[in-house]
């Protein structure tokens, strides 16, 4: 998430977490949502610069987080089922 700064990377975490939660049909918080934005824009941009694509510019990184989250979210659920 190059040239967003620090208050555009966590208005995308927030914004990320909470589609990745509408998306995987959850229902948390405001904190939860900063969490796992920030989590699945890290995630995101490793993956993305593993396979060689690059995120700029707000829509760029909120995509990025957004399937980030969204994937980090999945494996969650993955684990916590195969615990169960």
């Amino acid at each position: 998430m190059h040239g967003v700064g620090i208050i555009g990377f966590i208005i995308i975490g927030i914004l990320a977490g909470w589609i990745a939660e509408r998306v995987m049909k959850r229902n948390h918080g405001l904190i939860t949502n900063l969490a796992v934005g920030v989590a699945g824009a890290l995630l995101g941009g490793f993956i993305a610069g593993a396979i060689g694509m690059g995120a700029s510019g707000l829509i760029g990184s909120l995509i990025v987080a957004t399937l980030g989250a969204i994937l980090l979210l999945f494996l969650v659920s993955m684990i916590r089922r195969r615990s169960l």
